[in-house]
């Protein structure tokens, strides 16, 4: 059985090193660091949560967050009014962070780790420019190994 996106990214240690050291990077960046300058010092650990439940790690998001954690992180996005300039610095940040702490390089996993970036980025610009009331999106996102190998949400 191969193992889980989570644990072939190097697990829960790997997870809060990569969002501590890109928040870190977020807090200087001239485009980003107004979005993100109000955030509570536990915010990087709360992503790392969420990414790695997303990824197929321990449910600690949802056990925090209850029945609606998926939705939780949606309106945490709300109102916010990202930019798409905004969403690639995100974007570029972060897989620079990545590479920097030495994360998997391996294509089947940069597929599925830049994949779920970019859907669940643009899903946060998307919800940024409302404040109206958010339909139930369902469950946590579940990105994994598909057949063969390739990236796909489950």
């Amino acid at each position: 059985m191969s193992p889980s996106v989570f644990e072939w990214l190097g697990g829960t240690e790997a997870l809060n090193r990569l969002t501590q050291h890109f928040y870190a990077k977020v807090s200087n960046d001239r485009l980003l660091a107004p979005v993100f300058a109000q955030m509570p010092p536990t915010h990087p650990a709360h992503v790392a949560a969420f990414v790695g439940e997303v990824f197929g790690g321990p449910p600690r998001y949802s056990e925090q967050k209850g029945a609606m954690a998926h939705r939780d992180m949606m309106i945490r996005h709300q109102g916010r009014h990202l930019t798409e300039e905004q969403r690639h610095r995100w974007m570029e940040l972060l897989i620079e962070t990545a590479d920097e702490l030495g994360l998997p390089k391996d294509p089947e996993f940069r597929s599925i780790f830049v994949g779920y970036l970019e859907w669940g980025s643009r899903i946060a610009v998307e919800v940024s420019q409302t404040t109206e009331p958010l339909e139930d999106p369902g469950p946590m996102p579940k990105w994994g190994w598909g057949p063969g190998g390739e990236p796909r949400p489950s």
